[in-house]
């Protein structure tokens, strides 16, 4: 009985059909509002779907010279991963007690694999403009990584615990995060990483479409190419997730507070939106300097406000 449930929270809700849903609806959003800014009507709401489906259908092709084991596995690995940090997230908000010791480090963890998983398959598509893309996947990883989890760490440390169950317990005794000044510091902090994560523009260095042509995912195609863009899909889903659980209350299906978790959740895509559609891409030196000065700087100072009380 207990593992029939399981299977049902990862493959149904809240894990992969759910969240693949989800995901592909937010897409349709950003593609919706960067059309109106940019005077064009967009796409309709089932676009993204229809691009999924008809991807499903084609046909695979294998570059000359590619390790086959890496670059058929990294697509699916970096799925499975995306699939698993939004189900451990959304079973947390809403059963809390699912929540175990050292979840929030686990999390960390796994919503690096996707990354990971696109260097590794990027590399292993022979392609010179592929492998440049997972160098500059690689560089930016390393980037952004680091204010990000301090800035996870302001949250771990005005909670006293790694348990997510913790930070939405003291989210709902003390107030928000947001509500002081190491929340609000650590919140953009964590918008800049996300941005940098789900490699939008300015960051979307490792993809450049007009300098290498889609990058680490140059090569893909077919079902292959589908998986890529519904992990990233999934990764738009979980990022906003994780960003609210930390420091804005967390998500809720119980009356009223539905429509204060969508709007939180909309507020959070349209910031992501937004960046996306009023800066130019940086350079991968730009992106490391701004991750490396401003956003490491931010997160100490964040975690130093969190000690002293503020």
């Amino acid at each position: 009985m207990h593992t029939a449930k399981y299977i049902f929270n990862y493959l149904v809700f809240p894990g992969f059909v759910f969240t693949a849903v989800v995901g592909l609806l937010t897409t349709w959003v950003d593609r919706k509002v960067t059309a109106r800014i940019q005077w064009r009507v967009g796409p309709p709401w089932y676009q993204p779907f229809a691009d999924v489906a008809k991807l499903l259908g084609k046909e695979i092709i294998i570059p000359a010279g590619a390790r086959r084991t890496g670059f058929f596995l990294m697509p699916i690995v970096g799925l499975s991963a995306a699939t698993l940090a939004s189900t451990i997230l959304w079973l947390v908000n809403l059963h809390p007690g699912t929540s175990f010791v050292g979840d929030t480090i686990v999390l960390l963890y796994i919503m690096t694999i996707p990354a990971i998983a696109m260097i590794i398959g990027g590399s292993a598509s022979s392609n010179p403009l592929g492998i440049l893309g997972a160098s500059r996947e690689m560089k930016l990883l390393f980037a952004y990584e680091l204010p990000l989890v301090i800035a996870v760490m302001t949250s771990v440390y005005k909670a006293g615990s790694f348990s997510l169950q913790s930070i939405l317990a003291h989210q709902a005794q003390e107030g928000i995060m947001l509500g002081s000044f190491s929340g609000v510091i650590s919140f953009i902090v964590m918008l800049m990483c996300a941005q940098a994560k789900l490699t939008f523009v300015p960051f979307d260095i490792p993809e450049a479409e007009t300098e290498l042509a889609g990058g680490t995912h140059i090569e893909y195609s077919g079902g292959a190419l589908a998986v890529v863009k519904l992990t990233k899909a999934i990764m738009f889903f979980v990022m906003p997730i994780f960003i609210i659980t930390l420091f804005w209350g967390g998500i809720s299906f119980s009356g009223w507070r539905i429509l204060t978790s969508i709007l939180k959740y909309v507020a959070i895509v349209v910031i992501f939106v937004l960046v996306k559609n009023t800066n130019p891409r940086v350079r991968i030196d730009q992106a490391v300097r701004f991750f490396w000065g401003p956003m490491f700087i931010l997160s100490i100072a964040a975690m130093i406000l969190a000690v002293l009380g503020h």
